[in-house]
């Protein structure tokens, strides 16, 4: 079965689409090929994002930021957007099938203590999870049972 090609798309692509990819990889890895980019991208993965995934036992450590330019003319099922500047930017992604948006706030926002920051960071991490997660998964299950369909027809049966 040929995976689902999705690609994660945020502004710095230093937190939540580095989050929601490290899900994707770790939850739907074998069903789907995943890659994040940036708008204008940070060059770094923020410490408390991989430390909030660490935490559920999803390593993002080797993750780094990458351009949106260097994924644009690759095909992609599914481009998501995970924060409104992303999606003002690229209302539009070439070579996407299927374009969603699920905004996340973004923890680097945040002020206040270290417990305040981290804390902001594993809410996001689980919203991730809750809502993008099953948004994949929907597209996966017609595909799976259009290529059993497929098979079945091919087979006679």
């Amino acid at each position: 079965m040929e995976k689902l090609r999705v690609l994660i798309l945020c502004t710095g692509n230093s937190c939540r689409s580095q989050m929601a990819e490290g899900w994707v990889r770790h939850l739907l890895g074998d069903r789907v090929e995943v890659a994040s980019a940036g708008t204008h991208p940070a060059g770094y993965v923020h410490p408390l994002a991989v430390k909030a995934m660490a935490e559920v036992g999803v390593d993002i450590s080797t993750h780094t930021s990458k351009s949106l330019e260097q994924f644009v003319n690759q095909p992609w099922d599914l481009v998501i957007t995970v924060c409104d500047s992303a999606r003002e930017e690229c209302p539009y992604f070439p070579g996407g099938k299927e374009q969603l948006h699920i905004s996340f706030p973004d923890p680097v926002l945040v002020s206040g203590p270290l417990h305040v920051k981290e804390a902001a960071y594993r809410t996001v991490r689980d919203a991730i999870r809750e809502h993008l997660i099953p948004e994949i998964e929907r597209r996966l299950a017609p595909q799976a049972l259009g290529n059993e369909r497929s098979g079945q027809l091919a087979d006679g049966t």
